[in-house]
């Protein structure tokens, strides 16, 4: 149980107030609630209030945070004035009573009947001393309208206040401008202060606003989301991050996990970063869109921009697919969308904030038309349908959040390098059609690297100093060593490589209709150095793997991709597993094994661990015992010759071997 108290701002005379009137439901003596354990303000029956048309219906339209030179927010000090006693408190536009007390009484409509306070009906007469009302007045919110008469007068706000679990809640109602949200937030301490009782403020939050700051905590399913504020400075971002980390590791939270096998990864929740301003005036993707269009060039023309600080889960249906996994003709769009801009540009001197976003929102989404989910999202950069929509942001999505708060901030350092060199140079280049390369080649961890170093080379000439080793932590963090084997002077290097998941078709299931992502297969790569001609193979199962030479004497690489697991539900169901993998070094002229290991993707004892490990050590020994330097094939060995892939020539699919 609870108290509503509906509530709307007002104007008396010339000053803002707040105005409350009666709710005329079914049941005038008590208000009944929803059916639910949720806040008491989401289960107000909004819906048994008298009618109202459609077109008379009194929406409340926040502030557009894109209009200019919004005023300094009133003070503290100026705000709580008004609400102590005998402090500036207004007089009733409707009279007073005798006694001096405040009083709102209504005038009457012809033929309706106002309620009072006690239930019963005065007569529609209009009482004496009622002030006359000024034109911009809101109309008599306790006229109780006739039956089928449309009444927009009545409020349909309410502050709500509740006890619940020992507390006290105050559920704020939605408001149209800071200045009001404020209003009674002042309101609602002071009252609390003097009665020295502690509220929880819940509710409607505050109108967007660039005059404030947002720090948002948000449950997620398995994580806890924490949206920072904007930063202004380099100095103010490494702060942050730095506090935010240090204080989730002392309230027992964590950003990393461990798998089941030991496998370190993300918490699962993204660590997007927004590209904006203070003001939509202020954002530099609004002002030169010319930047929007040099980062999503060069991230389609180095692919490890897109995979290097990714989660697990990626391909065209997660939660941040690339531009040219959406749909086959997206690139062809795109340049013509690149070439619209140009045009534009130069017949108008400058491009209009709408058209940046018509231009490109249709484009950057993933293959259901979701423009939320992709690697650039620019729903709230500047839409049209409404104010919410137009805060010249861009989210970047294809970031997962890293373990160490320094691998945060080298992502964070990198984007402002690349905009910063593109504010000066806009990037230019063509977009590559990729293919099935994009997952094939690019799955490979050498071949990343490789792309990546280009990256930083470009930002050296620049004139920006990045290194190498400043994303060594990224590269062993995303592809984690498996483990080696050396013999006859010939190196093989086992490392996890990526594996993108897809969304099966719709299934019937508890709730209605399921779909599952397909997460059994795992790919690896396999990189040999030392290797002499075709003499020597490696084989994995008996099948050679293709390696291809990376451009240094004696070194070739190689992906393999196994089923690891057999689910119910996944692609391809009558094969089996593969593992464990028995790879081979393999003397061709000779027909034997000059050694070989094998890697288990479980406990090779088939164990089953009953928890996650506790900590990293335990996650490093599950990991280690996984993968053994003994274990090859004895006696005479015949080399099966995978038929080529022309579709994915890097990659040894054993699904069709």
């Amino acid at each position: 149980m609870g108290y509503a108290l509906p509530i709307r701002r007002a104007t008396y005379g010339n000053q803002l107030g707040w105005i409350s009137g009666d709710w005329f439901l079914r049941d005038d003596a008590t208000l009944w609630l929803l059916p639910g354990d949720s806040a008491m303000g989401l289960r107000l029956p909004l819906d048994s209030l008298p009618w109202v048309a459609e077109k008379e219906y009194p929406w409340i339209r926040q502030q557009d945070p894109s209009q200019p030179d919004l005023p300094p927010l009133p003070k503290y000090e100026d705000l709580k004035q008004r609400y102590i006693a005998g402090g500036g408190a207004l007089p009733s536009p409707y009279g007073a009573q005798p006694h001096g007390g405040q009083s709102l009484r209504y005038a009457a409509r012809p033929g309706a009947s106002v309620r009072g306070s006690g239930g019963e009906e005065s007569s529609s007469a209009q009482p004496e001393g009622v002030a006359k009302r000024d034109s911009g007045a809101l109309d008599n919110p306790n006229y109780r309208p006739e039956q089928g008469q449309s009444a927009p007068w009545i409020i349909r706000t309410a502050l709500c206040v509740e006890p619940r679990h020992g507390r006290l809640h105050i559920f704020m109602p939605p408001v149209t401008t800071t200045e009001d949200y404020l209003d009674l937030v002042t309101g609602i301490e002071t009252a609390v202060t003097e009665l020295g009782l502690p509220v929880v403020i819940e509710g409607e939050t505050p109108p967007r606003d660039p005059r404030l700051n947002k720090l948002a905590v948000t449950p997620d399913p398995g994580v806890i989301e924490v949206n920072l504020h904007p930063s202004k400075s380099w100095e103010e971002l490494v702060d942050r991050t730095t506090v935010l980390y240090e204080e989730a590791r002392q309230t027992r939270l964590g950003t990393e996990k461990f798998m089941l096998d030991g496998r370190h990864t993300g918490t699962g929740g993204g660590n997007h970063i927004i590209i904006g301003g203070d003001t939509p005036q202020d954002s530099p993707v609004l002002r030169r869109p010319d930047l929007l269009r040099s980062l999503l060039a060069y991230w389609q023309n180095h692919p490890s921009l897109s995979w290097l600080f990714s989660g697990l889960f990626i391909g065209p249906t997660s939660q941040a697919p690339r531009v040219d996994e959406a749909r086959n003709d997206s690139l062809n769009e795109l340049e013509v969308a690149f070439k619209e801009l140009d045009r534009n540009t130069g017949n108008l001197g400058y491009t209009p904030p709408w058209l940046c976003d018509r231009l490109f929102r249709n484009l950057l989404i993933d293959s259901s038309g979701n423009t939320h989910r992709s690697e650039f999202s620019i729903d709230k950069l500047y839409s049209p349908e409404g104010s919410g929509g137009r805060l010249g942001l861009v989210e970047l999505r294809a970031f997962e959040m890293p373990p160490h708060a320094r691998m945060s901030l080298a992502q964070h350092l990198l984007l402002r390098g690349l905009i910063a060199k593109f504010w000066h140079e806009p990037y230019r280049n063509g977009l590559v059609r990729w293919g099935t390369d994009i997952h094939d080649r690019w799955m490979l961890p050498h071949f990343c690297e490789t792309d990546f170093k280009d990256v930083l080379q470009d930002l050296r000439d620049a004139g920006y100093p990045f290194e190498n080793e400043w994303f060594a932590p990224h590269f062993e963090f995303r592809y984690p060593f498996i483990g080696d084997l050396e013999q006859r002077d010939i190196q093989i290097e086992l490392r996890t490589a990526l594996e993108p998941w897809h969304v099966l078709g719709e299934e019937a299931g508890a709730g209605g209709t399921v779909r599952y992502v397909d997460s059994s297969l795992e790919r690896l790569q396999v990189k040999a150095r030392g290797l002499i001609g075709d003499r020597f193979a490696v084989t994995v199962g008996g099948v050679r793997v293709p390696l291809h030479p990376t451009g240094v004497n004696g070194e070739a690489v190689a992906g393999v991709r196994f089923r690891a697991w057999q689910p119910p539900e996944c692609l391809q169901p009558t094969i089996g597993v593969h593992v464990p993998l028995i790879f081979d070094l393999v003397d061709t002229w000779n027909h034997r094994s000059l050694g070989g290991c094998s890697y288990h993707v479980a406990h090779p004892g088939g164990r089953s661990h009953d928890a996650f490990p506790v900590n990293s050590y335990e996650a490093e020994s599950r990991r280690l015992e996984r993968f053994f330097r003994h274990g090859h094939t004895p006696g005479k060995i015949s080399v099966i010759q995978p038929p080529p892939n022309p579709d994915f020539p890097f990659t040894l699919d054993l699904r069709k071997t």
